[in-house]
């Protein structure tokens, strides 16, 4: 029998990263994994994670599409 290329049986797998813990760009808290109340921004080409609280409080700005630097 043969495996294919990568395969278990011969160690050609990589070990997945490690998950690093989601910061919220604007107030610095802390989540382990990607939460349903965060919101992602994409500005310049560069991902931007918010809090609940942060998202919430800047709600109209998000909406309008403003930079976060604008808020």
């Amino acid at each position: 029998m043969t495996s294919l290329p990568g395969g278990s049986d011969n160690g050609g797998s990589a070990p997945a990263p490690e998950p690093q813990p989601l910061v919220c760009a604007r107030c610095g808290t802390q989540a382990q994994s990607p939460q349903p109340t965060w919101t992602c921004s994409v500005e310049n080409g560069t991902r931007h994670y918010f809090c609940d609280t942060c998202s919430r409080d800047n709600l109209r700005a998000i909406e309008g599409r403003l930079d976060s630097a604008w808020w």
